[in-house]
């Protein structure tokens, strides 16, 4: 859910938020019970989950807008079930960049977990603000030393990823080293949260819920971690994508020839795609090749090449000598399966087909 523009920055609350404010509410409401009695108490827990929310998003927003300052755009702000998200749509340009927007947030949540600390000394409050401000003081000061740990997707695995890049000249060897600590962060909290489990068993209370906490969180961290690390890997392999390399021979055949003539006709010539043309020879549309396997082979005789074609709409055509990052924009640019291939003169020169191209991306 949309709920704000702040800075022109969409920041959206997803629906797991609610869950995660409905626990928050039942488990704080143990300790309100002391100043409070219900249905404040309840009140006063919820009002807790949404301060505590409250600095979720300021920190993410710290992300956002030093990323604004530092040039990059910033597609949206995300409150979900494990805190928050910033989409920061381009990569930094250099690993000086990297560390301040990513030190931008933990810095936040301590600056204050310490005005918490000086209200909390300085100021007379009643019992319910001091529990309050008590509880977001610590909260601050976990989320902001917690996001400091040394590993992807943390903060603290940009810091380290970015100190890497610094060192080695390479953003790609940060990323892999900061994604194998966050492997390796994601193992001591999920054994962090099974021997505080095992503790609150042998003392009573909600042992299970602190297991179950950790196991997600560190579930978490494994998979932006191993994503990371996969992600990085992808990256090598875009300067080895060739369109001229990848394309399909074409066939080109008019718009009313049966589909079982049409594929007759690419076998015989030994190409792997089918072009529409008009009767000047101008491509008109491409041949959906899911959709010829879609149509069972004794209907192909009936089936008119045209009705599993799709328009040559803009966006469609590609320049034959593109490759790595100028292919892959282009093909972002316009959903399609398959994509007409022609030289600098206009001449065709094949297809390229979708499920090529993913298949070379990702080394299949």
């Amino acid at each position: 859910m949309l709920v704000g523009r702040p800075f022109g920055i969409p920041v959206y609350v997803s629906p797991s938020w609610f869950l995660v404010a409905f626990l928050i509410t039942v488990l704080f409401e143990y300790q309100v019970r002391d100043v409070a009695s219900a249905p404040f108490s309840h009140l006063i827990a919820f009002a807790y989950a949404v301060l505590l929310y409250a600095s979720v998003f300021v920190h993410e927003l710290s992300h956002a807008v030093t990323a604004r300052a530092m040039g990059l755009p910033v597609r949206a702000v995300t409150l979900h079930i494990l805190g928050g998200d910033t989409a920061i749509e381009r990569e930094s340009p250099t690993p000086g960049r990297d560390f301040l927007i990513a030190f931008a947030g933990p810095v936040v949540n301590l600056v204050l977990a310490a005005i918490g600390l000086l209200v909390h000394l300085l100021v007379p409050l009643p019992p319910v603000a001091r529990l309050l401000v008590d509880a977001l003081t610590i909260a601050n000061l976990l989320v902001g030393l917690f996001n400091l740990l040394p590993g992807l997707p943390l903060d603290g695995g940009r810091l380290v990823r970015a100190a890497v890049w610094k060192i080695t000249g390479r953003a790609r060897d940060g990323t892999i080293v900061a994604g194998w600590v966050g492997r390796g962060v994601a193992l001591l909290t999920l054994a962090g949260g099974a021997l505080l489990a095992s503790q609150r068993t042998t003392g009573g209370g909600y042992g299970w819920l602190a297991l179950l906490w950790s196991a997600l969180i560190a579930s978490f961290i494994w998979v932006g971690a191993s994503s990371a690390i996969q992600n990085e890997r992808l990256r090598e392999r875009i300067p080895l994508l060739n369109a001229r390399r990848l394309a399909r021979r074409a066939t080109l055949v008019p718009g009313d020839t049966p589909l079982a003539e049409a594929i007759r006709r690419a076998q015989a010539d030994g190409s792997g795609a089918l072009v529409i043309a008009d009767h000047d020879g101008t491509p008109t549309a491409l041949v959906s090749e899911q959709a010829v396997h879609a149509v069972p082979e004794q209907r192909r005789p009936w089936t008119l090449t045209s009705e599993i074609s799709r328009s040559l709409t803009p966006g469609l055509t590609l320049d034959a000598d593109l490759a790595g990052e100028d292919l892959l924009q282009a093909v972002q640019q316009v959903q399609a399966t398959e994509y007409l291939l022609v030289e600098p003169d206009g001449r065709i020169y094949g297809v390229l087909s979708l499920g090529d191209l993913d298949r070379e991306f990702s080394g299949a």
